[in-house]
């Protein structure tokens, strides 16, 4: 008899929580247990596995919907004493993949290993895949041996890796640094018939940083008093925190271009785009007897 999983409590957030919550939680539960920080640890492999699979749900909302009516029913089920022979699986489940598509484990955000669950496949086997913004995929493919994957913009800018599992293989996959979303990664021999897998890249947006091209563009903060007199800010870019230099008299809203910390090309890395700061002035709402005295001589003698 098929064991119910419960994806919510495997991550460790309520039933309410929110598409970030559950990012957090995965990406916290992937960094703990991933294979490469535990070698040769089944049981560490096994949280790893679940986790990837739970976010393969959870952060599908088409998935999730049913996910959430499959456990409103289940609840239901075993609040009257669950009834009958067992729980009534027939009308969740949608079968396996049909056998005209290649089947292919892409694991989780940070690389990975292992198949997903009984159940899942089960329960989600025959949907397609929807809006998830990372995780594994294991579906048949909308291309003949072509898959989506979702990166980070700090996987793009490093380069990564993907394991790749199916029909008895596990194949390491490479993915340059600089790739934008669309470019195409070509993994020869991967699929079970020893044809080529292409993963088709989405590079997911980033709170931080907005990519032109091979440019990005960021927001930096600094107050008045060094936007007048000038000094430094310290800046995050993609390969760590930099102090910028603040010329005397920078204005609100103004452009600061830091040549080379952009994105790298993907044909020559050693080249990369550049980084603009977008200088935001924070004007104080509180000032010193002192403070205020001196900008009023400064205003008198403008």
């Amino acid at each position: 008899m098929m064991d119910y999983k419960d994806y919510y409590q495997v991550l460790g957030v309520p039933r309410s929580a929110s598409a970030d919550e559950i990012r957090t939680a995965y990406r916290k539960l992937a960094m703990k247990y991933h294979p490469d920080r535990n070698p040769n640890d089944k049981q560490a492999e096994d949280h790893f596995k679940d986790a990837n699979e739970a976010y393969q749900v959870l952060s599908d909302p088409q998935k999730r919907a049913r996910y959430d009516q499959l456990g409103s029913a289940y609840s239901s089920w075993q609040s009257r004493g669950a009834p009958g022979g067992g729980f009534d699986w027939s009308q969740w489940t949608t079968g396996q993949p049909s056998s005209g598509g290649q089947q292919v484990n892409f694991d989780d955000l940070f690389g990975g290993s292992g198949a997903f669950s009984d159940f899942f496949s089960s329960i989600f086997g025959g949907m397609p895949a929807g809006g998830a913004a990372g995780g594994g995929f294991s579906q048949r493919m909308a291309r003949p041996n072509e898959q989506p994957l979702s990166i980070s913009l700090q996987e793009a800018y490093a380069g990564t890796s993907r394991i790749l599992e199916g029909g008895g293989k596990r194949v390491t996959l490479r993915i340059p640094a600089g790739v934008k979303t669309g470019s195409k990664v070509r993994a020869a021999g991967a699929s079970p018939d020893g044809s080529d897998v292409y993963l088709k890249i989405n590079v997911e947006q980033d709170p931080n940083f907005e990519r032109k091209d091979n440019d990005l563009h960021t927001t930096a903060s600094i107050d008045i008093f060094t936007a007048l007199l000038g000094g430094e800010a310290e800046v995050q870019t993609l390969g760590g925190k930099i102090r910028l230099t603040i010329p005397a008299g920078t204005q609100p809203e103004q452009l600061i271009r830091l040549a080379g910390r952009g994105m790298p090309h993907v044909k020559s890395p050693e080249s990369k785009g550049d980084l603009y700061v977008r200088i935001k002035v924070q004007i104080p709402k509180n000032l010193s007897a002192e403070q205020r005295e001196l900008l009023e001589q400064a205003r008198k003698t403008k």
